[in-house]
């Protein structure tokens, strides 16, 4: 087991909107390590957000992140040779990090079109309170819900 654990990392924010979410989002996106590719399909989909919605878009990312954030997820926990689904509360970085998980993967199933017009519709499906996403949020408080008999095993 580790003795210290180690120091988080503070991610810098992205040159056009100085946003640190939306230069974890290019992080997420990257693939191959190609990060100019996964910055302008970022950017794109939020110029979409904008043309599509009228708002500014980091209103609307910030809005889709609120939406999908879990407040409750169930954690496995062994008790006696028996494992229980443990509804525990999430914290606020790993909510962040659920969220972006989660609105990326519901955009790469879509189906059709470019990268750039699959993200900015999860996006504005996700603020709305609509989407895979979202849905797949209520899925999880619905786990945390339905096993919340076993919740005095928390640890």
């Amino acid at each position: 087991m580790r003795r210290t654990s180690p120091e988080r990392r503070i991610t810098p924010p992205d040159i056009k909107y100085n946003n640190v979410y939306v230069q974890v989002f290019i992080h997420h996106i990257m693939k191959n390590g190609k990060k100019s590719v996964a910055t302008t399909l970022v950017y794109d989909a939020l110029d979409i957000v904008q043309q599509k919605t009228g708002k500014h878009p980091i209103e609307v990312l910030d809005t889709a992140l609120k939406n999908v954030g879990p407040m409750m997820e169930v954690r496995p926990r062994r008790v006696g040779g028996a494992t229980y689904q443990v509804p525990m509360e999430v914290a606020a970085d790993r909510r962040v990090a659920l969220a972006i998980r989660w609105i990326i993967g519901s955009s790469r199933s879509r189906s059709g079109r470019s990268f750039s017009e699959k993200f900015a519709a999860e996006l504005m499906d996700a603020a709305t309170g609509q989407g895979a996403s979202v849905r797949k949020k209520e899925e999880t408080h619905k786990m945390a819900e339905a096993n919340r008999a076993f919740s005095h095993y928390r640890v």
